[in-house]
């Protein structure tokens, strides 16, 4: 049984500037298969970094002959990438099983169904029990219908199977198989901030108890939050570290916290003295990095050079409607708090938030060049497909744009009470060019203290970022 997992040729989210990640989900996918499913053949075809276009992949399936087919749909605006996959696949050979999943499948799993007949089974949710169930379940040529958490196409018509309960133990799943793109290892790169250092994703957890309205993760994850242990966390870098000269890792998790959790896994990196020799990145709550300061010294000599932070508004009423549970006096006290502790402090911030206006947009610009964070990601409030937003968006009738492809939170779908879609736009370019457009800032940032903020200003200052940003908003316009 032949397995083949593609990631699709796509556009890198302009924002992340020169960034090719490992396909972290399909090497967790493929661990699995190889641990759990017998005489199973599994190859992860990265196209983006294997520099292979949409003619290549159609070349290399008909090559490698797969019995299944596999790309996923994490992303909405990747969702049409993950799809033509699948259609090349059909294409190459009508009897391959074609199989997609992710945050916008699983939101959307029948009426994607009908709507792409390419797309043979959708896995809702988790996916490395699931998939390899399906995947033996074709082998065997037994009945779809007794594999918990999938949605699929028979004879014409589609059925949506009970949901799967999720892994509880975390600890018991592989490392992801690194050694399926070992050739590529060199390529997976994060110039902005790692530079030439190689570049692994890290899982700690899955899930998060927040409840954010425009947020598709807790909804994904059914509102639960799992982890691993701290050991098992550590286990993964040192391995990646010492076996594939890995030195940037990102703590991928949605809500990692700051509390015991990272304490122990400060320890654990300590104690295997990887703090000196590895850079790490994690996400963190703005309230979470305020009440436990005392913590931050310790990340340091851990190997945490930075942390991103959800800011998002610096209006109380905005922060409500989101349900974000922080307040503007929490975002103050995390970023002064990381600077404190030599932890670069970058922060997200929203536009077009149903009330938003030209008022209230200047407002935040102003807000956050007084905040002064390291590096700050503006992006648009999109109403992915599953969250609570999308619900209401679509209820209230909010939504003009359903071209998936600028789902990416830099081009509006929906306008606000006070401004059009193309107003929204304009005011994303404003906010950056008013941050990013400071020469003081600037200046500050390439002869910074901070390693990390003036390797990062001086790719920005060599990126030319802000005319990077028209030309990424004038290629997506291109797609509609």
């Amino acid at each position: 049984m032949r397995v083949l997992l593609v990631e699709p040729p796509k556009e890198v989210w302009f924002v992340m500037g020169e960034y090719l990640p490992p396909p972290f989900g399909l090497l967790e996918l493929g661990a699995y298969l190889e641990k759990h499913v017998e005489d199973v053949e599994v190859t992860v075809l990265d196209c983006q970094a294997e520099r292979v276009d949409w003619q290549g992949l159609e070349k290399r399936i008909a090559e490698l002959e797969p019995d299944v087919v596999a790309s996923s749909g994490f992303a909405t605006c990747n969702a049409y990438t993950a799809v033509r996959t699948l259609e090349t696949a059909k294409k190459v050979n009508p009897n391959i099983l074609t199989v997609t999943g992710g945050q916008h499948f699983t939101a959307l799993a029948e009426e994607s169904l009908r709507e792409y007949p390419e797309i043979d089974v959708i896995v809702r949710g988790e996916g490395e029990v699931t998939f390899a169930e399906l995947v033996k379940a074709f082998r065997n040529r037994k009945p779809f219908s007794e594999v918990a958490g999938i949605s699929f196409r028979h004879k014409g018509k589609i059925y949506r199977n009970d949901d799967r309960a999720f892994i509880k133990d975390l600890d018991s799943l592989p490392f992801p198989a690194y050694h399926l793109v070992e050739h590529l290892a060199r390529r997976y790169h994060f110039r902005m901030m790692a530079g030439s250092k190689r570049y692994a994703i890290i899982e700690g957890s899955r899930g998060c108890p927040h409840r954010c309205v425009f947020c598709s993760q807790w909804i994904h994850w059914r509102g639960e939050w799992r982890r691993k242990t701290a050991k098992r966390i550590a286990d993964e870098i040192e391995f990646l570290f010492n076996e594939y000269g890995m030195e940037f890792f990102w703590l991928t998790d949605d809500n990692f916290g700051l509390g015991k959790l990272a304490e122990e896994l400060c320890d654990e990196i300590i104690r295997r003295d990887l703090g000196e020799r590895i850079m790490w990145f994690m996400q963190a709550r703005c309230d979470d990095v305020a009440k436990n300061s005392k913590l931050l010294p310790k990340l340091r000599k851990a190997g945490n050079y930075w942390i991103l932070l959800g800011v998002e508004s610096p209006n109380k009423r905005a922060l409500e409607a989101f349900k974000k549970g922080i307040t503007p006096e929490d975002a103050r006290k995390a970023v002064k708090l990381l600077k404190q502790n030599d932890i670069f402090a970058q922060t997200t911030l929203i536009i077009g938030e149903r009330s938003d206006s030209h008022k209230s947009i200047s407002q935040l610009r102003t807000f956050v060049n007084d905040l002064d964070p390291d590096l700050a990601i503006f992006m648009i409030l999109t109403p992915f497909p599953g969250t609570i937003l999308y619900k209401e968006a679509l209820k209230n009738g909010w939504i003009e744009d359903f071209n998936w492809a600028n789902y990416d939170m830099v081009h509006a779908v929906m306008p606000t009470e006070h401004l059009s879609r193309e107003e929204v736009q304009e005011e994303l370019y404003k906010c950056y060019r008013s941050f990013y457009g400071s020469l003081p800032r600037r200046l500050k940032g390439l002869f910074s203290k901070n390693k990390l903020k003036r390797k990062t200003y001086r790719y920005l200052a060599s990126q030319a970022v802000l005319q990077g940003f028209r030309k990424a908003l004038s290629w997506r316009k291109k797609q509609k």
